[in-house]
């Protein structure tokens, strides 16, 4: 009856969000959203910012300028030069959103059937973006380091894989799996990148959730110890994971052309990004809140990440595999013997949900696999839930006994 697009005849929606009317139910323990804690939003902090905010009413009820207002620019460069990377007004947007700083990109620079590669297992809302886009997507597998840098250069080298357009990778504390490129790696991948023409999508939201190591430097503040790799970077970050996603704050960093173009795009998208939350952000910032706050946000993401990790020790000895994180918000885990979305479906009997690993997977998809958020549930709340998970386990591997047998 209604002729769609191509790409939306018959499209998929976000296999993480169709688990969120679970949340609802009395007693469910999630581990699946990457929301971060609630309890740990800086109200008092956030409800100031606001109020100084609307001491100029103008400048929160009438529209911005597209790529942000300069207030807001102006404490974002800062921030990005306290994180090691300089960078112009004409090259930051403001953006609703990391996700629509990575939404305007694919606009302006992939066409149907480019070649654009992914680290596997990936963060789906990129995947789903990158499919509406109709783009040929390459993955490259990643381990327990990060993206895994030399079998991309082997498929670059051996002409596997030619042209490619872009690489998207979340390099630290990545999602879903928890792990941070090294920095070798970093420069390695910058060198690829200049050699062989392709833009490095650096998607970074987590980046300032570390709780244990020493931090790696942005692919982006690395770009200058190799020639010609800034030409080559583009930077997503972000405020909601750090301070509120409901602020719905983001930005792009890239090189001046795909910075005017992406404003040309969100011109036609929303005009600008919410003036009120933008002023509220910038009072924010400027305030050096963030920087107070933080260490409350990372003291107990440790404090939580140290609960799952030791409980699912516990629970599940050696049946469980899993690298345990150094930051951000997600354990990444392969569970010995059964699938994952059968498990998931005793699991939610058992009033525990998490995402089954499957929907991180372009291509060969390892169905054994899970992603498991510990930011948001408290830490008595991860010790049973992962004890129910546990239960869940067992009471499958009940059932398939006769089968494996």
């Amino acid at each position: 009856m209604y002729k769609f697009t191509p790409p939306f005849q018959n499209p998929s929606g976000s296999p993480i969000r169709e688990l969120f009317k679970y949340l609802s139910e009395p007693g469910m323990i999630s581990f699946a959203g990457g929301y971060p804690a609630s309890d740990l939003f800086d109200v008092e902090g956030l409800q100031t910012a606001t109020e100084r905010a609307y001491k100029t009413p103008v400048r929160c009820l009438q529209y911005a300028p597209t790529d942000g207002i300069p207030e807001l620019k102006q404490q974002l460069i800062a921030l990005m030069a306290q994180r090691g990377v300089e960078c112009a007004n004409d090259e930051l947007v403001v953006t609703t959103g990391s996700q629509q700083g990575l939404d305007l990109l694919l606009r302006v620079l992939v066409n149907a059937g480019d070649v654009v590669l992914t680290e596997q297992p990936a963060y789906p809302a990129t995947l789903q973006a990158l499919k509406l886009q109709q783009a040929w997507i390459v993955t490259v597998p990643v381990d327990a380091h990060g993206l895994d840098v030399d079998r991309l250069s082997n498929l670059l080298s051996s002409g596997a894989v030619t042209a490619p357009k872009l690489l998207y990778t979340v390099p630290t504390f990545a999602n879903p799996t928890g792990a941070t490129l090294s920095e070798e790696r970093r420069i390695a991948l910058l060198k690829l990148a200049v050699k062989y023409e392709f833009l490095i999508i650096e998607d970074d939201p987590y980046g300032d959730l570390r709780f244990a190591g020493e931090k790696v430097p942005s692919i982006l503040s690395l770009a200058s110890q190799v020639d010609g790799a800034r030409d080559w970077v583009v930077h997503f970050a972000s405020l909601s994971k750090i301070v509120a996603p409901g602020l719905r704050i983001g930005w792009t960093v890239a090189p001046k052309e795909i910075a005017r173009r992406c404003v040309i795009a969100k011109q036609t998208v929303d005009l600008c990004s919410t003036p009120w939350t933008q002023a509220t952000a910038a009072e924010y910032l400027a305030d050096g809140a963030l920087q107070r706050h933080l260490p409350r946000i990372t003291a107990m993401y440790k404090r939580k990440s140290d609960a799952l990790c030791n409980e699912l020790r516990a629970q599940f000895d050696e049946r469980l595999e899993f690298h345990e994180p150094e930051g951000g918000m997600f354990v990444w885990a392969r569970i010995d013997g059964v699938d994952a979305s059968t498990l998931l479906t005793r699991a939610i009997e058992n009033k525990v949900i998490f995402v089954p690993g499957k929907a991180f997977f372009a291509d060969k998809v390892d169905s054994c696999t899970l992603r498991l958020s510990f930011a948001a549930p408290g830490v008595d709340d991860i010790q049973e839930g992962a004890k129910r998970l546990k239960r869940a386990y067992d009471e499958l591997r009940a059932v398939l006994a006769p089968s494996v047998q």
